[in-house]
């Protein structure tokens, strides 16, 4: 596990420091995603049948090497387990979850980046032995976080397009691994990521911005169900805010 870390952390500073060396005559850009504050929550570690897996696990770590690879500061980067027997220390309710979300976003003010990775199911988002994560509760979690900030929100988990008319607003991108009404893949025993995860690892290294990042990932997705010829296909959402819509010039990674 360290070893594949360890690659990964190579692989995403070669990726983005050959993509700076590119750029380093260009004047220089609005460092506007330094001080935004990233939350990346495993609310899962089971299979659907109550098997322990990993890839929700993986996802949270590598994820948090990923993006801070494409710029955002490390230091305002927390990832979360509510996993019984998490490596990072003991299982997180939810509310110590919650509570740990509204520091970093109390310590970084100009934006938030916060990535659920999860089961899901049409009525929410599984969260822990807590039982399910409405949309309209993601939502006023989410005002209550970031408030009038740009903000972007992935929901990695089947059934996760039911949260975009819920979390939709002028300053968020909200990006979700599924349609409202079909699963997503990759949550079993032997997947080291959900499939939609893996994909905006894979996309990090070559996307300018969170749009971009979107458009490869969904592409992504596309391409590997129809290799394994899985279907329906889970058609991952994409929903932008004409305000942060406005901002993107200011938002490249």
């Amino acid at each position: 596990m360290r070893l594949r870390r360890l690659f990964l952390l190579a692989f995403f500073t070669a990726a983005f420091g050959g993509r700076m060396a590119y750029a380093e005559n260009e004047p220089p850009k609005p460092a506007a995603l330094s001080d935004w504050a990233v939350a990346i929550v495993a609310a899962d570690w089971r299979d659907g049948a109550g098997t322990p897996i990993e890839a929700f696990e993986n996802s949270r770590r590598d994820l948090a090497l990923g993006f801070a690879a494409a710029g955002l500061n490390p230091d305002n980067i927390t990832d979360l387990s509510m996993r019984p027997d998490a490596t990072t220390g003991a299982r997180l309710a939810s509310d110590e979850a919650f509570a740990a979300i509204a520091a970093q976003t109390e310590a970084a003010k100009s934006g938030c980046l916060l990535y659920f990775t999860s089961h899901g199911s049409p009525d929410g988002m599984v969260l822990g032995d807590e039982g399910l994560l409405s949309p309209p509760r993601l939502d006023s979690l989410i005002d209550g976080w970031c408030g009038e900030r740009p903000t972007v929100v992935v929901v990695s988990a089947c059934f996760s397009g039911v949260f975009v008319p819920a979390l939709a607003a002028p300053n968020r991108i909200v990006m979700t691994a599924a349609r409202p009404d079909r699963s997503s893949f990759g949550c079993s025993e032997d997947a080291t990521y959900p499939y939609f995860d893996g994909c905006v690892l894979e996309s990090l290294p070559v996307a300018a911005d969170f749009i971009h990042l979107a458009s490869l990932s969904r592409a992504c997705v596309s391409r590997r169900e129809r290799e394994e010829r899985l279907t329906p296909p889970s058609e991952p959402q994409l929903r932008i805010g004409a305000e942060v819509e406005a901002s993107l010039p200011f938002l490249n990674f």
